[in-house]
């Protein structure tokens, strides 16, 4: 069956291709910043609804279509990609030596089918009483510009996350248990994806 990932992340489609599925990839073009929700969790499932709500009605015929979105939370705010890396600074500042929040919304259309379901996973990051100069070299990398509350477990930021509490794949940006019990749930299994995919 056809999957298609709605995200531009290469976390996410590096995630699911070491998992054993192969997705095809249609970013969805979907503008955050007007969307707004009550909490993080809700807002990441709002925002992973509307990426996958997005690319499924660009496709034809049956598909499973997985949108997600990532989030940190701390001190009760949502905390998002920092954009530069003078404000990823600022947020490993705060940060550091303290724990926070990942949410990720996982919404999964069968377009085929007419059907939906919907997940978000939390996880307790624990982070490291990094350095001034930890931050400052990791930050001037640039990977933390551009991901999800300025931090990577599996690059360059890993480093500096003491331990988690929950999936780690949630703070990837895509929780695997998740997609499997939404792929169940819609009565498919991850043999109908090609799993393994070779």
């Amino acid at each position: 069956m056809r999957f298609v990932l709605a995200s531009a992340s290469p976390a996410r489609l590096t995630t699911l291709r070491r998992a054993g599925l192969d997705p095809e990839v249609i970013v969805s073009g979907v503008d955050e910043d007007g969307v707004t929700a009550p909490t993080t969790g809700e807002l990441v499932g709002r925002l992973a609804d509307l990426k996958a709500q997005a690319v499924a009605t660009t496709i034809a015929g049956a598909a499973l279509v997985l949108g997600c979105d990532s989030l940190l939370e701390l001190d009760g705010e949502p905390v998002g990609k920092p954009g530069t890396a003078q404000a990823a600074v600022e947020r490993w500042r705060r940060l550091r030596g303290r724990s926070g929040v990942l949410h990720t919304g996982h919404r999964l259309i069968d377009t085929g089918a007419g059907t939906s379901t919907g997940h978000t996973a939390a996880t307790v990051v624990h982070f490291a009483d990094a350095s001034d100069a930890e931050i400052e070299r990791y930050c001037a990398s640039g990977e933390p510009e551009s991901v999800a509350g300025a931090f990577t477990i599996d690059g360059l930021g890993g480093w500096f996350i003491d331990r988690v509490d929950g999936d780690p794949h949630t703070v990837v940006g895509v929780s695997l248990p998740a997609l499997r019990r939404m792929l169940h749930e819609l009565g498919h299994q991850l043999v109908d994806l090609g799993y393994p995919a070779r």
